[in-house]
């Protein structure tokens, strides 16, 4: 669905001699879930940006679901990625919520009956149905991410990229944002590019791409790149919880297990440990 290939970017302020992106490539497959990490200023977003041609690379090639980005393809291009980004408020444009969801269909050229239809079943997928006349800015921060998500939905894009888009979220409203884009994926077997510094974000993936200091240094499983625990925190990164406390209980002297654990595996081993004294 994606591929990337030698990408290189650099912005106008920078000399010849520097890049934001240096010789990135990877590719996700259909109905792949891909997490890119990376700490602040690594690139995470600027790569994401090349990805729907909001910035041009100075070399390399990007093909999106068998087209190759270009200036006459770029459109094309967008109406299959939805991008949700850190702060919904700087792509809210609706008076009301119902507006906002609408606009996107409204510049496709979407017949109107059908335009309601989809904003209706949008609204209730992500539980904002109540909220289709208030105004996006009296929002909470959960519900207007909620609300950019149905945006998307609506749009039915082939791939969605979410760049940052819960690291201004608290945990309650991070989990919901997060159990949304899970039953989306479910329902319409949706590609997700998640760029993240979340590592517990990055656990939902089906892969992990690392990137640090522009450079792609890693991909693997979550549970191959989690067990590298303190590599990941000289990068700038954090370890999930459970990694976080397996090295806390190694110090105390407790024999843990070698592999990465999620929490409920986590909860089970440290079930059985305390069982088996």
């Amino acid at each position: 669905m994606i591929n990337v290939e030698h990408l290189n970017y650099r912005y106008p302020q920078q000399s010849e001699s520097e890049l934001t992106l240096h010789d990135v490539s990877f590719s996700v497959t259909a109905g792949e879930w891909v997490a890119i990490v990376g700490h602040n200023g690594s690139g995470k977003s600027t790569l994401a940006k090349n990805l729907n041609g909001l910035l041009a690379p100075v070399s390399g090639k990007i093909t999106v679901d068998g087209q190759v980005l270009t200036e006459d393809t770029v459109w094309d291009i967008r109406r299959k990625i939805g991008m949700v980004f850190q702060n919904p408020d700087n792509q809210f444009v609706g008076a009301t919520v119902a507006d906002d969801v609408a606009f996107s269909l409204e510049n496709q050229g979407v017949p109107r009956d059908e335009m309601l239809k989809r904003v209706a079943d949008a609204l209730a997928q992500v539980n904002m149905s109540a909220f289709a006349t208030r105004e996006p800015a009296r929002l909470s921060g959960g519900q207007k991410q909620r609300v950019a998500l149905a945006g998307m939905i609506a749009a039915r894009p082939k791939i969605l990229i979410l760049d940052e888009s819960t690291s201004m979220l608290d945990p309650e409203g991070r989990a919901d944002v997060l159990a949304t884009i899970r039953q989306m994926k479910a329902d319409s077997d949706l590609t997700v590019l998640s760029i993240t510094h979340d590592i517990d974000e990055a656990a939902s993936a089906n892969r992990v791409l690392v990137v640090n200091d522009g450079e792609l240094v890693e991909e693997g499983t979550p549970a191959e790149i989690f067990q590298h625990g303190p590599a990941l925190i000289k990068m700038g990164l954090d370890m999930p919880y459970p990694e976080r406390l397996k090295a806390a209980l190694k110090r105390q002297g407790v024999t843990v297990p070698a592999t990465y654990l999620t929490e409920k595996g986590m909860a089970d081993w440290l079930w059985q440990l305390i069982s088996n004294k």
